[in-house]
């Protein structure tokens, strides 16, 4: 049989050779599946940029890097002892996502109202404010919902959460909490409650110094806060993810000159005493005579920093330093020290006072009416006479106007009219006219206390330069510092004024003792068994600082102990009693006594080894 003739060419052999496809159509269609990819991305790539570009960045901007504060851990205040006035505590700011509460991420149309039901009462808020707050996507990624919260505040929220999402796995639904966080922060507390508030003062929600130290000292309590920078995905830290540190520098410690044990006892006392005697408020200022250093200043009334809340607005003040009033009999002891130190008289000079006294454009008295009187210097301080004061003062220079200047060269020397160096927030330096500018009353009645203002650490200090020998140490309130490294810092030392010379600082203690210990005395109800004790009564007329005329009176004490050996100074002042009686010696000599009396068996000073020397208060015919 006959083989048919292959087709197509064939090899010498005969056999049939395999005939190749021709490339072309086969690059054709590469080319065309290569376009049809290409064309894929670019279609996507547009999608991305153009069609969707909102969608994708909303997703993107969960699984991004974070950066947040660390909060720096703010410095404890302290007493002298180094008991915690005020301390920092763990807290959390409860903050939340306001994306992570849109039906996207939710996955319900209400997430914020839901939300903002459960958070309301754990966090004692409004439920329509949190509300509002998580709904404020896109103008926000993050709202503070609660400031300071506790440890205990956040495991609430915690375990609502955790439940949420476990019927969220169960039931394929959303957990509208998820979007809920917190950042660690600090909460100020004060372990004595309203012991020194004044003087320590509060922090506000932004943890800065709001009152009182914490204001004036800020900076050094603050310290520096640290950042940092962590990726998250959902909401969540991404755990194995790189993270960036900058860790925070604590605050400062800040040791005060306060005695918490004494402040106490001042605080006890006059609380006690303004109740009393129904009065608008009151202070006590204690004093170490050698250093000048503030052991107490105690205010009432006063508030607790833990809770302002509660407290009225209008006790938040440390009116120790903030209150200028006109000091009355008190300040006759600049005015006795001007007399003394010119070498115009000595205790024993004798003055002759009469009932009343006519100068300027008035008539003066003493506080009770009285015939003539045949005091010695000394028994016109002892008996408080505003007449007898007048007469000596007037001996300082050749005329009225040359006496002016000499008693306010004392007067300020003294620290009147000055800040006293504390530097405290709201502090008054007080109101001291030039001498060429006092009107006619007034160069008759600055030297018994009207007519010049002061405030009651002014007035402490003017007692503790008598009782240091007549050298003024300017009043402190910081001990020193402890900063991060552990080391403590002394404050540094107090400027140092002579004001008198120590024979006129020591005629004038024993003057004052006389006003304790003369049964004459107007001082008696501060009298310490044991201890000699000197010092000052004062009644003054009270300037209303509503209405700027007189209403009222200012009472006072003020005087130091043991007089022999002095080391603290107490001051008393009462403003505006309207209950019982209102002389300062009437019921703040009992709160100097008070306070005088445990101070010196707090710090373990021995008694008076000695007795008063007996000063002459009378001469000639009233002579007993």
């Amino acid at each position: 049989m006959r083989r048919p003739a292959p087709r197509g060419p064939v090899s010498p052999s005969g056999a049939a050779l395999l005939r190749l496809g021709r490339p072309r159509p086969r690059l054709r269609l590469v080319s065309l599946a290569l376009s049809l990819v290409m064309l894929t991305f670019v279609i996507r790539l547009f999608q991305v940029q153009a069609v969707d570009a909102a969608t994708f960045t909303a997703k993107a901007e969960i699984n991004r890097n974070f950066k947040a504060t660390l909060p720096a851990e703010r410095g404890t205040v302290t007493d002298r002892n180094g008991i915690d006035l005020a301390t920092t505590v763990d807290a959390y700011d409860i903050t939340a996502d306001p994306l992570l509460f849109t039906p996207e991420y939710a996955k319900v149309k209400d997430g914020p109202q839901r939300a903002a039901e459960l958070l309301a009462p754990i966090v004692d808020g409004n439920a329509q404010t949190i509300a509002k707050q998580l709904a404020n996507y896109p103008k926000s990624r993050n709202e503070i919902i609660a400031h300071q919260q506790s440890p205990q505040v956040w495991n609430q929220i915690r375990d609502l959460q955790n439940a949420l999402a476990d019927k969220a796995a169960k039931d394929n639904g959303g957990n509208y909490l998820a979007g809920v966080f917190r950042l660690r922060h600090s909460k100020r507390v004060y372990p004595a409650g309203d012991l020194a508030a004044g003087v320590i003062g509060w922090v506000n929600a932004s943890d800065v110094g709001g009152g009182g130290l914490e204001n004036s000292l800020d900076k050094l309590l603050a310290g520096k806060d640290g950042t940092i920078t962590y990726a998250q995905s959902g909401g969540r830290r991404v755990p194995t993810a790189s993270v960036r540190e900058r860790a925070a520098e604590p605050g400062t410690d800040v040791e005060l000159t306060l005695d918490r044990d004494i402040q106490w006892a001042a605080q006890r006392a006059i609380t006690d005493q303004v109740a009393e005697s129904d009065a608008d408020r009151g202070y006590v200022v204690v004093q170490d005579t050698r250093t000048g250093q503030i052991l107490a200043m105690a205010n009432s009334p006063g508030f607790d920093a833990n809770d302002l809340s509660r407290a009225d607005a209008s006790s938040l003040h440390n009116f120790a330093i903030e209150d200028a009033y006109e000091p009355g009999s008190v300040s006759k002891l600049m005015s006795m020290a001007a007399v003394l130190d010119e070498g115009v008289a000595t205790p024993e000079t004798h003055v002759t006072v009469p009932g009343t006294l006519p100068r300027a454009d008035r008539v003066f008295h003493d506080d009770v009416d009285h015939g003539t009187w045949y005091l010695t210097l000394n028994g016109v301080l002892a008996k408080s006479s505003n007449i007898g004061t007048i007469l000596a003062a007037e001996q300082l220079g050749k005329n009225q106007k040359q006496a002016n200047r000499v008693l306010y060269s004392y007067l300020s020397r003294f620290g009147i009219g000055r800040p006293t160096g504390l530097d405290f927030p709201g502090e008054t330096p007080g109101i001291l006219a030039k001498p060429d500018d006092w009107n006619a009353s007034q160069q008759y009645t600055i030297p018994f206390g009207q007519g010049l203002s002061l405030n009651a650490v002014q007035a402490t200090s003017v007692y503790s330069t008598i009782a240091n020998g007549g050298v003024r140490v300017e009043p402190s309130l910081v001990r020193g510092t402890t900063g991060p490294d552990g080391q403590f810092v002394p404050a540094a030392a107090p400027k140092k004024t002579r004001v008198v010379s120590t024979k006129t600082a020591r005629t004038l203690a024993t003057m004052l003792e006389s006003v304790v210990g003369s049964e004459q005395g107007t001082g008696v109800k501060a009298r310490i068994a044991g201890y000699r004790v000197a010092g000052k009564t004062g009644t003054a007329n009270r300037v209303d600082p509503d209405t700027g005329t007189y209403s009222g009176y200012t009472a006072s004490f003020m005087g130091f102990a043991p007089a022999d050996k002095p080391r603290l100074t107490v001051s008393c002042v009462i403003q505006n009693p309207t209950r019982g009686s209102y002389f300062g010696g009437q019921i703040c000599g009992p709160v100097f006594k008070q306070v005088m009396e445990f101070a010196l068996k707090s710090l373990r000073v021995p008694p008076s080894g000695t007795r008063a020397p007996a000063l002459p208060v009378e001469w000639g015919s009233s002579k007993s």
